[in-house]
């Protein structure tokens, strides 16, 4: 079905456990962002995971409705990357270099190891590849962390723009002006704010 139809992503009383730890949801995600925030330690990367399908619910159900190519970003930008060279990376998302490394500040870079980028730009870098995909489902996990303010008010606004279904998961959400909906982990629990 792809972006342009009905994306809805449906925890249905989902209970993820990691050793101790424990979360409950009962969501849904229909298109445009979803912020998830919670302090540190409150289940966001544990959520994250989950509905990248590294991890299955003890109980409950995770149902991905017209989603045909989910992404997900971790906090952790070196581990995306799989380019021998900046210009690799581009094209091994199935992008053309030169306009996208040009978007991203990175113009002239393209013969770089990415190893050799910045944290900053190395996020730039796979943020700016994972928004120009086609994903019906982007699940980012703390996409904000080694970012400039610049650059998280750029995320931002291209995050709002996005189709399909975008879930961002922040202990921080103040460069995010055009969100469809915010959640808040506490308790270990996934509640509804009010936006």
């Amino acid at each position: 079905m792809g972006v342009r139809g009905l994306t809805t992503v449906v925890l249905d009383r989902i209970v993820l456990e990691r050793g101790p730890f424990r979360l409950d949801a009962d969501a849904v995600f229909g298109p445009g962002l979803h912020v998830v925030v919670g302090r540190i330690g409150t289940g966001k990367s544990t959520l994250a995971l989950a509905l990248a399908g590294g991890l299955a619910p003890v109980s409950g159900t995770i149902r991905l409705e017209g989603v045909s190519r989910r992404l997900w970003v971790g906090q952790s930008p070196w581990h995306h990357l799989t380019g021998a060279t900046v210009e690799d990376e581009v094209t091994s998302w199935g992008l053309s270099a030169e306009p996208l490394l040009d978007r991203l500040g990175l113009a002239g870079r393209g013969a770089l190891d990415p190893f050799r980028l910045s944290r900053g730009e190395q996020q730039r870098l796979v943020l700016g590849c994972a928004l120009a995909t086609d994903a019906d489902l982007l699940v980012l996990d703390e996409p904000f962390a080694p970012l400039d303010v610049p650059g998280r008010v750029a995320l931002g606004r291209a995050l709002g723009t996005r189709p399909g279904v975008t879930i961002a998961m922040t202990h921080a959400d103040l460069h995010l002006s055009h969100v469809t909906a915010r959640w808040r982990i506490r308790g270990g629990r996934l509640d509804p704010e009010e936006t």
